[in-house]
This record gives C-alpha cells, sequence and structure tokens, in this order.
C-alpha cells in the first residue's frame, strides 16, 4: 500500500507559538513608541497578534514597519548599502577561481625569480604565460558581474 507523500507547508502556513506572538507584540509596541501607529492601530493589531494562527497572519502585522530602533531614513540607507554590496560581491565561484588562479602566479612567479637569480644568463620570461587565463578569468568576471547588474534593474 503506497502513502502518499504531502509536501511540507511553508514557513507563513506554519502554526505560531505564544513566544512568536509575544515577539511580534514587542515590536508593535517598539512602533507605538516610536509614533509609527496609533494607540488604536496599536490595540487593534495587539488583540490580532495574539488571535493569529500561522507565521503569515503575525508577519502580515508588521510589515509595513521597519525595524525597531531605525529611523526611515535609516532603513533606506541600510538597504541602498546592502543593495551596492550585493551588487560589488562576487559570485563564490568567482573568488574561488581567482584564489587558485592567484596562487599558481604567486608560485610561478617565484620559481622564475629563484631561477633567475641562479642562473647565470638570460632566461626566458615563462611566466607571461600565467597571464592567459588571468585574462580569460578576468573577462569572464566582468561578464558575469554585467549580466548580475542587468537583472538587478
Amino acid at each position: 500500500m503506497a502513502r502518499e507523500v504531502v509536501p511540507r507547508p511553508g514557513v507563513e502556513t506554519m502554526r505560531a507559538a505564544d513566544a512568536d506572538r509575544h515577539k511580534i507584540a514587542d515590536e508593535l509596541k517598539a512602533a507605538l513608541d516610536e509614533g509609527r501607529l496609533s494607540l488604536g492601530e496599536y490595540d487593534d493589531r495587539v488583540r490580532e497578534a495574539y488571535a493569529a494562527l500561522t507565521y503569515a497572519d503575525l508577519l502580515g502585522l508588521v510589515a509595513d514597519l521597519p525595524k525597531p530602533g531605525l529611523s526611515a531614513a535609516e532603513v533606506n540607507a541600510r538597504r541602498a548599502a546592502e543593495a551596492r554590496r550585493l551588487a560589488r560581491k562576487m559570485p563564490l565561484a568567482l573568488q574561488v577561481l581567482w584564489t587558485i588562479w592567484g596562487s599558481i602566479a604567486a608560485v610561478n612567479l617565484m620559481v622564475w625569480f629563484v631561477v633567475v637569480v641562479t642562473v647565470a644568463g638570460d632566461v626566458y620570461p615563462w611566466p607571461i604565460w600565467v597571464l592567459v587565463p588571468g585574462a580569460a578569468l578576468a573577462a569572464t568576471t566582468v561578464g558575469v558581474q554585467s549580466i548580475r547588474r542587468q537583472r538587478r534593474r
């Protein structure tokens, strides 16, 4: 007899605990103290918070409020800073590739330098060939970052 597999519900549909209701009530109190809510709105929202059954019910009560203690300007500044940080951040795969390339280039340069110092005469500058994969990696990085910037717009 095959059992029917029921997918696990999303976080929004999960039942909230008393501790979750208290936390939302505290956020609403902070919003009242900051002047973001009137006393009537606060009263209605706290009543709804303690009657909420799911996380979706709770999160809907504070969705239009910034985190306690932050002004609207601070919230906007943090969002802008986070967007800039994400725009600058290079994907992990590219960071790993740049680290590998840099390590290989450094080892090649050090070996070449030791050979130049210890051998009399001219030594072919073979470490310049390490620049070829570096140039390809640079072109890939520029392409990936431009694609990521376009997706954000």
